[in-house]
């Protein structure tokens, strides 16, 4: 099997692990999204705001409601609303449950070790690229932060949930950089794949499930068997919506441990673009927070790194040119304290209460504002300066 030039050392690492699902994953760096991908074809000489009527009509009424758009994104809609045998709608709860009673630390995990995790991949060229990072950082994570909020409310993926709709935006998103990207001058495909490629998505949505539960735990944080079974539920069929391959969808925390620490081995070392997009991911933290003060943010940046650190290893956080750790016990203690407030709240229902209610007002003040939400707006240019509002 051709593979792009990228992967070769990182082939025979992932080998060890798993042959088969190795060979699956390289397979898939070759691979966009064809149903996705279709829509942005059939869009390609249509003007804009006639496009953003029929997502808007689309994805509020279906296929039905499009009759005069292109039969790709009527197949796309018809496709998108088959819901698979293993979602159950009624076993959401405890799952959302488990978001919003520990949001505080599961955020903590997504932004100090989840994403930046993802972001050492080479899936770091393709932000990097388009800067939709690193031009519009602060908003892209609060619409990371609105995204999971969304997923995990009650009926968040019922079909016209809001949830249900930002995972099909976001999939819709990434085939139109696809299209941006792939016949971009920076893009390297013989050497990279396909941009946002199938392989990558399955690699997030694995990080974002199983790798966010298992580095949460390393804060501290405890869900029950069946909260686990039903957050990994919830993120299998986001990814799903999403685009990711069924052979590539992790059925389980383990399948997604697995694919996680198969990608990471398959993936190259990071290289600049993903040095600097982890960074400033942790750098925009006190912004996307609300801290105004200077020295305010600088002594969470220096918190952040150390707890990141302590999530990722030393490994990964010196390859990225992470700062020298400075407090070995920051992690430690953050375990300590929230390990104390999951007692306190167990037996004390009114604490409960005013943690799960604090929790729940941060977290719409991290991801609803700012103009965080859904817009089906698609860009028009590969580079994201030249779509800014005039």
């Amino acid at each position: 099997m051709q593979i792009p030039s990228a992967y070769q050392d990182g082939m025979a690492r992932a080998r060890r692990i798993d042959p088969a699902l190795t060979e699956t994953y390289l397979h898939h760096t070759m691979i966009g999204d064809p149903l996705a991908d279709a829509v942005m074809a059939a869009f390609r000489d249509v003007p804009a705001p006639v496009q953003r009527d029929w997502m808007h009509r689309g994805m509020d009424g279906g296929p039905m409601a499009v009759a005069d758009a292109p039969a790709a994104w009527r197949d796309f809609l018809a496709e998108t609303e088959r819901v698979p045998d293993w979602f159950d709608p009624g076993f959401t709860g405890p799952g959302c449950r488990a978001f919003h009673g520990n949001s505080e630390m599961l955020i903590a995990a997504f932004v100090g070790a989840v994403l930046v995790e993802g972001f050492s991949t080479l899936i770091s060229k393709s932000f990097s690229i388009t800067g939709r990072l690193v031009d519009q950082g602060v908003r892209r994570l609060k619409q990371n932060n609105r995204h999971i909020s969304e997923i995990f409310l009650p009926g968040g993926l019922d079909r016209h949930g809001d949830g249900w709709k930002m995972s099909v935006r976001i999939r819709l998103m990434h085939a139109r950089l696809r299209v941006l990207l792939a016949t971009a001058e920076e893009w390297d495909s013989p050497a990279w794949g396909v941009p946002l490629s199938s392989a990558h998505i399955a690699f997030a949505t694995a990080a974002f499930s199983g790798g966010l539960l298992d580095r949460a735990r390393k804060l501290g944080v405890e869900p029950t068997e069946d909260e686990r079974r039903s957050f990994m539920m919830i993120w299998r069929y986001s990814g799903h919506l999403m685009g990711v391959a069924p052979e590539l969808q992790a059925a389980d925390e383990a399948a997604a441990m697995h694919l996680f620490r198969l990608g990471m081995a398959a993936e190259p070392p990071p290289d600049l673009e993903a040095i600097l997009l982890a960074n400033g991911l942790i750098n925009s933290a006190p912004v996307v927070a609300g801290i105004t003060d200077a020295g305010q943010r600088r002594k969470l940046v220096r918190l952040i790194y150390s707890v990141s650190r302590g999530m990722i290893g030393d490994q990964l956080a010196d390859a990225l040119n992470y700062p020298p750790a400075r407090n070995f016990g920051a992690l430690a203690a953050l375990r300590l304290r929230n390990r104390a407030d999951r007692v306190l709240r167990r037996h004390v229902p009114a604490w409960d209460r005013r943690r799960r209610a604090s929790q729940f007002a941060q977290m719409i003040d991290l991801s609803f504002s700012d103009g965080a939400g859904n817009d089906y707006r698609m860009p028009a240019h590969l580079h994201a300066e030249k779509d800014r509002p005039s």
